[in-house]
């Protein structure tokens, strides 16, 4: 985590948003993990704090992963510590302080939210080695040398490139490359060769596109770029065919139940009323407040029935 201070309490709200924004730009432009942002009850923030903002990722069993969080600590550390500035009217004042940051949490969220039976699944723009190249029948002539070849041009290109060249069977290639989770392979034997062309297979699809061998720098690109595409779509899907309201508590439970994922629900602001819903519903926590849906008067807490304040997003979370 990382932290900074601030003269006015105003400059240090705007940076806590912004790095919030930051953290989740990187999570969907970067990492393909859909997120839902907002502000965290009193109960669920960082003790001490003004406010504690956090992202909040679905992972395949329809569990919530805090993703990241940023924090206004406003004045109060400041004081307990003495920490102080002369400002411009030469007054001893206060700093403002913030505190943010994202942990290698992140790395068990790209497992849970893209893996599959086969292993991991890496997007493109994060992944260590992007494409593997895979000689066939790798003892005829000219098939590593053209295979070589290809992996230099690739990385001339730009490519993070890596030549599969052991002496194990294409098959337990294959396997290797999807355990490690990277995003294409390329096949090339002699009837690729003869042909002008390569294969080549995405990770996330399994699906084989021939590619001429003029054209590869540009076509793997475009490849990469529409998996990368193709995954954050996947996931924004399945996060949001796992966001669902709830007006009574045993609607949130069956929901729960069946659905999984994050329910909305009409809250009247009490810890109390977050305490009985956890305990009613075998660990369900307010994720954040919702800032799409303001609620209204008559509208009424999903535990208590007295006034809500806030529709919030409840998840069981890790």
């Amino acid at each position: 985590a990382a932290s900074d201070v601030y003269k006015r309490q105003e400059e240090a709200q705007a940076r806590t948003e912004q790095m919030l924004n930051v953290y989740a730009d990187f999570c969907e432009e970067v990492l393909a993990i859909p997120v839902i942002k907002g502000r965290k009850t009193e109960k669920e923030k960082f003790a001490g704090a003004e406010a504690t903002y956090t992202i909040e990722a679905l992972m395949h069993d329809g569990k919530a992963l805090q993703s990241g969080t940023s924090h206004n600590f406003g004045d109060g550390f400041a004081k307990a510590f003495g920490i102080q500035f002369t400002d411009k009217d030469n007054k001893l004042k206060y700093v403002h302080q913030t505190s943010w940051g994202v942990t290698t949490r992140l790395i068990g969220a790209i497992i849970m939210v893209h893996g599959d039976d086969s292993g991991l699944v890496l997007p493109p723009r994060i992944a260590p080695t992007q494409v593997m190249v895979v000689p066939i029948a790798q003892k005829k002539e000219g098939v590593l040398e053209k295979a070589n070849e290809l992996t230099e041009r690739l990385k001339k290109a730009g490519y993070s490139v890596k030549i599969d060249d052991s002496e194990k069977s294409p098959g337990w290639k294959f396997s290797e490359q999807e355990m490690l989770g990277i995003p294409t392979r390329i096949e090339i034997g002699p009837k690729d060769i003869e042909q002008n062309q390569v294969v080549v297979v995405r990770r996330d699809t399994r699906e084989k596109i021939v590619v001429s061998l003029d054209e590869i720098e540009t076509k793997l690109g475009e490849i990469l770029e529409t998996i990368q595409k193709d995954m954050y779509d996947r996931a924004k899907a399945f996060l949001d065919s796992h966001i669902d309201f709830a007006e009574t508590m045993d609607e949130m439970n069956e929901k729960f139940n069946t659905k999984r994922g994050f329910i909305k629900a009409k809250w009247c602001g009490s810890a109390e009323c977050e305490d009985e819903i956890k305990t009613a519903t075998g660990g369900a926590t307010t994720r954040c407040i919702c800032k799409e849906d303001q609620v209204k008067d008559g509208d009424t807490c999903i535990f208590c029935g007295k006034q809500a304040k806030h529709v919030v997003y409840f998840g069981k979370a890790y």
